[in-house]
């Protein structure tokens, strides 16, 4: 997959929300972060600028400087929150998912709603740290990406 740019942010592709509000993680990502590992998800809310959603899982936020996440929104932590309903914590709003062993989610309607997503769309597959994934909706990646000379895979 593509590096947009010397020094640019490097993507895993693009992402297209099905019908059913089904989207499917490029293979990379998915291997990357291991992130069907647990079967769960956590989907926090993207940046202004980007938009869209950030995915990474338990077992990646426990262990990092920003586990205090769930430490401090149990009910998130233990997945006792309807799936696919977001709570406040500190700027961000915070879910859970399960997740397919292919790698694939089902948007709550209400979840789609939220994020200011729709079918039909494409979400832009950023590495944004070791902790998370980004899939961004909008913003200058985005541009930067549909200007992009080489190709960049839709999943």
């Amino acid at each position: 997959m593509p590096q947009l740019g010397k020094g640019g942010k490097f993507v895993y592709g693009k992402s297209l929300i099905r019908k059913i509000f089904l989207i499917q993680f490029p293979p990379q990502a998915i291997r990357e972060y291991n992130i069907t590992a647990e079967g769960k998800i956590f989907l926090f809310s993207g940046s202004k600028s980007t938009g869209g959603f950030c995915i990474t899982r338990k077992g990646l936020l426990l262990s990092s400087k920003i586990a205090n996440i769930l430490r401090d929104n149990p009910l998130l932590q233990n997945y006792e929150l309807s799936e696919g309903s977001f709570i406040p914590y500190k700027g961000r709003y915070y879910c859970w998912l399960g997740i397919s062993k292919e790698g694939q989610i089902i948007l709550p309607k209400n979840t789609l709603e939220f994020l200011h997503l729709e079918a039909g769309m494409e979400l832009l597959s950023i590495r944004s740290s070791n902790i998370a994934f980004t899939m961004g909706a909008k913003g200058p990646l985005l541009d930067t990406a549909a200007n992009y000379k080489g190709d960049i895979e839709l999943f």
